[in-house]
């Protein structure tokens, strides 16, 4: 592949991609590469005790979360909306969905009609780029999401669709009674579910603790 090199100039590159280059990580004879080989292993040890205990997959990502400034009340939050996930995506492979950009297409279904955004216009609203739009959402957003696809499986189960198209309907629905919900809090509380924020440099962990100040500064305020 060419690429850009020092002189600006695009010459000829090895490139690689994750799996290719732990397969050569795996052929180095050196010493040096030792720890990277007992890491792999180590890795792969753990993958696959955590297929036969998901238990143990799920501990993982509560650990990762931890580390990266989550909160308990977002982290299980997160973990139920992958399990939510979970279920839907099973629900759609029973009927046929296999491909990825199939996943996608119904995805954004759900998104549209729950928050009124495809998910890369989520992003953008959001700043984002690679990252996980879910590992950015607040707490009420995680919740609608996870209402929209939950209602999206239960409605595949009932409606058993077949064709592509009956599934984007499907998808349509389950967003919709999100919506509905959706829209029906906003109106009670006066505040938009759908938000800018971000997690990329200040931690959920600490702008929740900011939220919970806020509110608690506005409640002596009204009460004097």
């Amino acid at each position: 592949m060419k690429l850009e090199a020092e002189d600006g100039k695009l010459r000829e590159t090895d490139c690689a991609n994750k799996e290719a280059i732990f397969r050569i990580i795996q052929s180095i004879p050196s010493k040096k590469a030792e720890p990277f080989k007992l890491w792999l292993a180590r890795v792969g040890s753990e993958r696959i005790d955590e297929i036969e205990n998901p238990e143990l997959a799920q501990e993982r990502m509560k650990s990762i979360y931890e580390k990266k400034g989550y909160s308990k009340e977002w982290i299980d939050k997160r973990l139920r909306g992958i399990a939510v996930r979970q279920d839907l995506t099973d629900e759609w492979k029973k009927r046929g969905i296999q491909e990825q950009m199939d996943f996608a297409i119904l995805t954004n279904e759900i998104s549209k009609a729950t928050f009124g955004k495809t998910i890369e216009e989520y992003k953008k609203l959001k700043k984002l780029n690679k990252e996980n739009l879910r590992d950015h959402m607040t707490d009420l957003e995680l919740i609608f999401n996870m209402l929209g696809e939950a209602s999206t499986a239960e409605i595949e189960r009932k409606q058993n669709p077949q064709k592509f198209n009956e599934h984007i309907l499907v998808s349509r629905k389950g967003g919709e009674i999100a919506k509905n919900a959706r829209e029906e809090l906003e109106i009670e509380t006066g505040e938009s579910i759908i938000s800018e924020e971000n997690y990329l440099i200040e931690e959920e962990k600490i702008k929740r603790e900011k939220r919970k100040k806020k509110k608690i500064l506005e409640m002596s305020r009204t009460t004097y």
